[in-house]
């Protein structure tokens, strides 16, 4: 089948939908189809991006064919790639929606798709109802949703949201699959090194984007509660592996406040995917102290590196990580992480790795693209 996967791909830094669109061209290439991903080369205009740069230094994927081609401001450009892809007539064209923000500029080129009167237009979504909440976000949303064929979400938190907007059209739940493209687990002793942390040290890792709804200050009080303790615990290090999306200052404050400077590890800077596999590695536990949220990346990350985890009774997440196997669930507060950060040191890893291992059998990007093509043949 020839495949067009829409969304952001290299050398855009779209973290982990970036990584997901060119792992899932991949799997579709594997399997005998043709695939071949249209991205951006505007996606976001510089006042609405929160990070440091959009595109990566890293050498583009092999054997990817990328098409940078869609302006996400440009309704002129939309209309031409519509009616590009369009005359391509793939079989399926699979579109991630992740923000109403690109609604509009979605919507519209997959309305030029849809004139070819062949291809299925089967869209990922990773939000339908954002984290962070817009004037025109439900406008965009119902634009986008109309020309859709049929859906794939990650979580139930998803498919509730979609089902606010249509009841009439295809969708399926596929867990997020393993992100297996960061290479594979290396020694804890040798991560550890590079990192210049001890191997006595107890390591929580916070991985990602930092952004208010991913509820780092949370963990900075609960870090601080742990500090200051009357039990006799044993000092923790918080490991903060990814680049600010929201204004430091107010954590840097927390910080001071807290006195938990000596406890933090802060590498604050954009993370490659040539390093992720050494904070992962290094770490005892990775913990999402999120407020609120559909599914995370992190997950199958944390899967894929054999990491416990702690998460938050929002969204998707405890679904995705069994409490008192793959991890521990927490209540989005400092107390209830706190809680949590030592029993899992008290249960120790070891306590965890069988169910890790067998979860993780669960996440299969076979399995992606098999609901793809079933959808696709769907009417």
């Amino acid at each position: 089948m020839k495949v067009i996967i829409i969304g952001p791909a290299h050398p855009l830094r779209g973290g982990g939908i970036t990584t997901f669109n060119e792992r899932l061209a991949k799997q579709f290439i594997q399997e005998g189809h043709q695939c071949s991903i249209f991205s951006f080369s505007l996606q976001y205009p510089g006042f609405l991006f929160p990070g440091k740069s959009q595109f990566t230094d890293e050498p583009a994927p092999l054997e990817l064919e990328i098409q940078s081609r869609i302006n996400s401001i440009n309704p002129f450009n939309w209309i031409r790639v519509g009616n590009q892809i369009k005359t391509l007539k793939p079989d399926i064209v699979v579109v991630r929606y992740w923000l109403p923000f690109m609604g509009p500029c979605l919507g519209t080129i997959l309305r030029r798709i849809k004139k070819n009167k062949h291809s299925r237009i089967i869209s990922i979504a990773d939000n339908i109802v954002p984290h962070e909440k817009r004037i025109g976000d439900k406008l965009f949303t119902k634009y986008f949703i109309k020309p859709v064929d049929a859906f794939v979400t990650m979580s139930e938190k998803v498919m509730k949201d979609l089902r606010l907007f249509t009841t009439s059209k295809k969708a399926v739940l596929v867990p997020h699959p393993l992100y297996d493209n960061f290479g594979e687990k290396v020694n804890k002793v040798d991560a550890r090194k590079r990192l210049g942390i001890s191997n006595s040290e107890l390591v929580v890792l916070f991985f990602g984007f930092i952004r208010k709804y991913k509820g780092l200050d949370i963990l900075l009080e609960a870090v601080g509660m742990i500090k200051n303790s009357k039990n006799n615990v044993p000092p923790v290090k918080l490991l903060v592996a990814g680049e600010f999306y929201d204004d430091r200052k107010s954590y840097d404050e927390s910080i001071v406040k807290l006195g938990i400077k000596d406890n933090l590890l802060l590498n604050t800077d954009f993370i490659p995917d040539t390093e992720v596999k050494i904070f992962f590695c290094a770490a005892d536990v990775v913990i999402q102290p999120y407020r609120n949220a559909t599914q995370s990346g992190v997950t199958p990350l944390a899967y894929h590196f054999e990491k416990p985890m702690i998460v938050t009774n929002v969204g998707g997440l405890p679904a995705m990580v069994p409490d008192n196997k793959a991890g521990l669930v927490a209540e989005p507060n400092a107390e209830s992480l706190a809680e949590k950060i030592i029993e899992f040191f008290e249960k120790g890893e070891s306590h965890f790795m069988p169910h890790i291992l067998e979860e993780k059998k669960k996440l299969s990007w076979t399995k992606m693209v098999e609901n793809i093509i079933e959808l696709s043949n769907s009417k």
